[in-house]
């Protein structure tokens, strides 16, 4: 029986996975797939935990707030893929010395499709000694709307995952003031399903994870050309060389992992940035909500890198 394999959205940044689809890696490790996209990231991880597919990917920050939210929550991360936070600041002037005090005087429009990037931006703040209160912040536009207001001139700064910052770099139109990945781990897109799932389709499961690992070697070893040319057709709407270039950068900044390992210090760095911006409290417990087991699994075979 295959497995049934939701993406939360379609993203640039989830690029191992497309990467996994595209060059048959889950097929070579012995396990079918059924891929399905999420109607809506707010109702990927509703739809594990309903039955309606078996395994999601997606952040830990779904996890979380599922427990937070749904009594019997069962949820459980495992094969870590994006372990890095993927989004950017983009601003109409360069800013070479930016630091992060430098948001207290500028409009901020920040992304409304997702909570993560924002959460995790207020706690680096926090972090400087920065209130995030006191940030003048533009909420509820799209990523693609926000790129048309950095445009115009309606805002100062914007918060964009790639390709936008690459189409703002060809176009001349942006500068790149800050890469949020460079603050280090932070636990950004795994696998997760339910516990019952991972004890009773455990063999499906470790093919998955090794598919994963198989995967994450390849792209470690390759350019960022090869990347983008490998899960191409996932997104023909992006220019060949300005997803190159996406994937460049994002090879460069290592967000994606090396292992299927998913970190504590990622997840805990991730945690505490959904706390101090009030979305969960107190977060769920490393112990509770990731199972390192199959990656470890995987990883002690040794297998060999994608062909």
């Amino acid at each position: 029986m295959a497995i049934i394999l939701q993406e939360a959205l379609r993203g640039l940044f989830y690029a191992p996975f497309y990467v996994a689809l595209a060059r048959d890696a889950f097929a070579a490790e012995g396990v079918e797939i059924r891929f399905t996209s999420s109607p809506h990231p707010n109702e990927t991880a509703l739809r594990v935990m309903n039955g309606t597919v078996d395994v999601s990917w997606g952040g830990p920050m779904r996890v979380m707030e599922t427990y937070h939210k749904l009594p019997g929550c069962d949820l459980v991360c495992f094969g870590e893929v994006v372990t890095r936070d993927p989004f950017l600041l983009m601003g109409r002037t360069p800013k070479p010395d930016f630091t992060l005090a430098d948001l207290t005087s500028v409009e901020l429009a920040t992304v409304s499709e997702v909570p993560t990037p924002w959460l995790c931006l207020q706690h680096d703040l926090r972090l400087a000694g920065i209130d995030p209160a006191g940030i003048r912040r533009v909420t509820g536009r799209t990523m693609a709307e926000n790129v048309a207001a950095l445009k115009a001139g309606t805002v100062d700064v914007i918060q964009v995952f790639e390709p936008f910052p690459s189409l703002l770099l060809a176009e001349g139109a942006a500068h790149v003031w800050y890469e949020a990945a460079r603050r280090g781990p932070t636990s950004y897109t795994c696998f997760y399903a339910r516990r019952g799932t991972l004890v009773s389709r455990r063999d499906e499961l470790l093919r998955l994870v090794r598919a994963i690992d198989r995967t994450e070697k390849w792209v470690a070893k390759a350019t960022g050309a090869e990347i983008a040319d490998a899960m191409a057709g996932y997104f023909a709407d992006v220019p060949p060389a300005i997803l190159a270039a996406a994937c460049t950068r994002y090879k460069t900044l290592g967000i994606w992992g090396t292992t299927p390992i998913l970190p504590r210090a990622g997840y805990d760095r991730l945690r505490d940035g959904l706390v101090s911006g009030g979305f969960v409290s107190p977060g769920t417990d490393f112990e509770i909500a990731v199972d390192n087991s199959l990656a470890e699994e995987a990883i002690a075979l040794g297998l060999p890198a994608l062909a």
